[in-house]
């Protein structure tokens, strides 16, 4: 059945936030705060330029510790929809520090990962409370990429209840 093809091929997360909706938007489009939640454990974004327009770029760099010392991971992409408070579609590609788009192969990644995947992020304000679901395709849901996903989301969540109550 094809909708199971397309489920193996992404990662969907759908999390509920006890906060407003503008404010889960800010976390996925101000540079400050998404360096603040993204990435898994232990991983800081020392880099996060992003132009939120259709057409826009980005370009974020996570860095890891390493046994050889600090890695860093460079992604670039476009961004394809802008709806503020409600949806922001974007590509996502492994580059250099220049935004120049790598292949897979270069950095590693085993053979058939796509070099351009797409993330979607789609919110819904639900009485006061802001449900989102982020849909990265092109990543298969049991993979590496999608237990990181998990974790920059617990971040996230993390970051929106101190904004809260704060």
């Amino acid at each position: 059945m094809t909708d199971n093809d397309v489920s193996q091929d992404a990662v969907v997360i759908e999390r509920s936030f006890d906060a407003p909706v503008d404010l889960i938007w800010q976390m996925w489009t101000d540079p400050e705060h998404f360096k603040a939640w993204y990435g898994p454990d232990g991983a800081t974004i020392p880099v996060a330029k992003m132009d939120v327009r259709v057409g826009g770029t980005r370009l974020v760099c996570m860095e890891m510790q390493s046994p050889d010392g600090p890695m860093q991971m460079w992604f670039t992409g476009e961004y394809r929809e802008v709806v503020a408070n409600e949806r922001l579609v974007y590509t996502e590609s492994m580059s250099d520090e220049n935004g120049n788009v790598l292949s897979p192969s270069d950095m590693g990644m085993p053979e058939g990962h796509p070099t351009t995947t797409e993330v979607r992020v789609e919110l819904e304000d639900v009485g006061g409370r802001t449900k989102m679901v982020m849909t990265h395709s092109g990543v298969a849901a049991d993979s590496p990429r999608a237990v990181g996903w998990a974790l920059a989301l617990d971040k996230l969540a993390v970051r929106v209840n101190a904004h809260s109550s704060g």
